[in-house]
């Protein structure tokens, strides 16, 4: 039996830099940082003073009073992103199966604010120890998909996916997959995470991984460029509604994209590090594609993973070469994390909405503070750099990678 078509009907998002879609889209546009110093907790004994938080998010306009009781930060901008795609996609759920329906979701860290909380609360009091009843159901990465599901009465597949910073597009693939083989007609897709804590302030310190321009924050996420020190913390969550195209054509729906190829590989490397040489990220990319039925040249823009660490960027470079050629005649690539920073599990989520977008409006997100665009990049390569560009995009190409040697391509097509 034919693999049934994929496609993208809905798009949810909260981030650093836009509450709703458009307003994400039109700042990403814009070239706006979300980069400032951190308000969540007194910084001054950290190497790192800054990240990409969301501000003046106020849960009680979204979500009642026992689910805001119930969940941490992480399923809150879940519940809130997975409303915005549901409501964006036009679907009945009511006229649907419920079985015929399902959530994937994606969260690398899960409810760490709320662990680090309950724990400074134990100490505080170690002689009569107490501990929230919900402590457990929210630190658990699955209550995303769970807490989604109860609130739309969702009942067919549902899990939640953790491959670290792939996290979000391995979510998105599992849903491309399960409706390609006729298992669902649609899912709620995407990732969220609110990592910004003293403990993964702390330990991504610890690991000299995020930059610690404190002077300039908003220049501190610089893919690319020759002075990157380091990624910079964001927050948020995006969400897609992916569908059975027959389904989504029946009901009449506004369909953005297709997937046509998504796939997995493993580095097999370094618990942390990227191969040297994107041999992994190479062969992930050209299964993809294979799968897709796609040339490189077909390829018209990708979204690079490029976190803005001295080795990570160049390794990408490299496998994109292996599979595009030195210099490639037709694809565009930009770092959106330049202004969202790194949402870590949600990064993909938000990445695939601006490769959507991308297709859509036919423009091109830049990649923002490039000075000195790095020697290890070939002159000629068509690297986005500070200003957005208009260009014709039929295809896009998303990219995450995650500590652990996880690498998850997502490839889109105008229809």
């Amino acid at each position: 039996m034919a693999n049934k078509r994929v496609v993208i009907t809905g798009l949810g998002a909260i981030t650093p830099i836009g509450k709703t879609v458009n307003e994400f889209w039109q700042n990403a546009v814009n070239g706006v940082s979300g980069a400032k110093n951190i308000s969540k907790f007194d910084t001054s004994k950290f190497k790192t003073k800054f990240a990409c938080e969301i501000v003046d998010f106020d849960p009680k306009l979204w979500l009642d009073h026992g689910e805001i009781r119930k969940t941490d930060l992480f399923t809150q901008y879940a519940i809130y992103a997975a409303s915005e795609a549901i409501k964006d996609s036009g679907i009945d759920l009511d006229k649907m199966s419920p079985f015929d329906v399902g959530v994937i979701w994606g969260s690398g860290q899960g409810g760490m604010t709320t662990f680090e909380e309950e724990l400074e609360t134990y100490h505080q009091n170690e002689k009569n120890p107490r501990f929230n009843p919900f402590f457990i159901p929210k630190i658990i990465t699955n209550m995303a998909s769970g807490m989604i599901s109860l609130k739309y009465g969702i009942m067919g597949i549902n899990y939640n996916t953790v491959s670290a910073c792939a996290t979000a597009n391995t979510a998105l693939m599992d849903a491309f997959n399960y409706i390609r083989l006729g298992k669902a007609k649609a899912f709620v897709t995407g990732g969220s995470e609110s990592p910004i804590s003293e403990a993964s302030i702390g330990g991504f310190n610890a690991l000299r991984a995020m930059s610690t321009r404190n002077d300039d924050p908003e220049a501190a996420s610089r893919p690319f460029d020759k002075n990157r020190d380091g990624f910079v913390m964001g927050e948020g969550a995006g969400a897609l509604i992916v569908e059975d195209y027959d389904h989504a054509v029946a009901r009449g729906a506004n369909i953005y994209c297709e997937i046509v190829g998504a796939s997995m590989t493993a580095d097999a490397y370094h618990m942390t590090a990227t191969h040297p040489e994107g041999k992994g990220a190479t062969k992930a990319m050209q299964i993809a594609l294979k799968e897709a039925g796609l040339n490189p040249i077909d390829v018209d823009y990708l979204n690079c993973h490029a976190t803005s660490t001295p080795v990570g960027d160049v390794s990408e470079i490299k496998a994109i070469q292996n599979v595009f050629g030195e210099v490639p005649e037709n694809l565009k690539i930009s770092a959106t994390k330049s202004m969202t920073g790194h949402l870590l599990g949600a990064a993909g989520a938000v990445e695939a909405i601006l490769s959507i977008k991308s297709i859509q409006n036919n423009i091109i997100p830049p990649t923002i503070n490039v000075e000195n665009l790095d020697d290890f990049i070939p002159k000629n390569m068509q690297v986005v750099t500070n200003s957005a560009r208009e260009a014709d995009v039929n295809v896009a190409m998303s990219n995450a990678f995650g500590f652990g040697g996880h690498n998850a391509i997502v490839l889109f097509k105008k229809i």
